[in-house]
């Protein structure tokens, strides 16, 4: 069974993602409500695969001042994940766990919850995500699972080189692991390792007014084709009227 781990901040403006409120028409508040969102959308996932939910939170000593919150990281993530879950049926024994993430860097967060859960815990296999990645599923995710029983390295490739999934079955060496682009360097890490490394299918990683703007006629598209969509993701960014049109001979995202 997979630990799915997802590397979570509490949603605050201008904490998360502040490279998306400066390269999309959102503002600092709409960045903070849509990765609340799309974290919702990856708890689902997670919750409803065959693996472990483990929300990671940053701690709030490691959270610059200027965006303390009225609640503590933790729970704030933990009412993210009620509401999240709250029409998710659960197994008899399966809980939600919160811990809290160890490191400077999100390479180091990344790197002491995977080598804590395979080495300590002795876990099967960990999953690293940071829930921006809305389109993950729980196919997705099983999917990765099985690909794990025979690769000890399993990537998600994201737009220009980015990951949004990490998948380990054995522990690599994290230092510098996300070093541009991560795609290669985590594969590189894997090789150097002697592991066999394996990919899921590329999905878009919303961090940048780009990436969103390849996203959101995704989820049109397929709303008015019937087909399945990330619930919270796609009813938020329908309720703001985001849409794709070019505009002097560019493709922008317009309302």
């Amino acid at each position: 069974m997979t630990t799915i781990a997802v590397l979570a901040d509490p949603p605050r403006e201008g904490f998360v993602l502040p490279e998306l409120a400066n390269s999309s028409p959102l503002s600092e508040a709409e960045v903070a409500e849509l990765y609340a969102e799309m974290l919702k959308d990856t708890f689902v996932a997670a919750a409803k695969s065959g693996g472990d939910l483990l929300v990671n939170y940053r701690p709030d000593d490691a959270i610059p001042d200027e965006f303390a919150g009225e609640m503590s990281s933790e729970e704030e993530l933990r009412e993210l994940a009620e509401e999240a879950l709250e029409d998710v049926t659960l197994g008899e024994d399966e809980e939600i766990r919160f811990e809290v993430q160890v490191g400077e860097t999100f390479a180091g967060r990344a790197g002491n919850t995977a080598t804590h859960l395979l080495e300590q815990e002795s876990v099967d296999s960990v999953a690293i995500v940071d829930g921006t990645a809305p389109m993950l599923t729980r196919k997705d995710l099983d999917s990765a699972a099985m690909k794990l029983r025979r690769s000890e390295v399993v990537l998600g490739p994201a737009e220009d080189g980015r990951a949004y999934f990490v998948g380990l079955k054995d522990t690599i060496d994290f230092t510098e692991a996300y070093a541009t682009p991560e795609l290669e360097t985590l594969t590189k890490k894997g090789v150097d390792a002697g592991h066999e490394v394996d990919f899921m299918p590329t999905m878009t990683n919303v961090r940048t007014g780009e990436d969103l703007r390849s996203l959101v006629p995704l989820l049109n598209a397929r709303i008015a084709a019937g087909r399945i969509v990330p619930v919270n993701t796609a009813t938020y960014l329908h309720e703001l009227g985001l849409r794709v049109e070019e505009v002097d001979g560019k493709r922008e995202i317009v309302r």
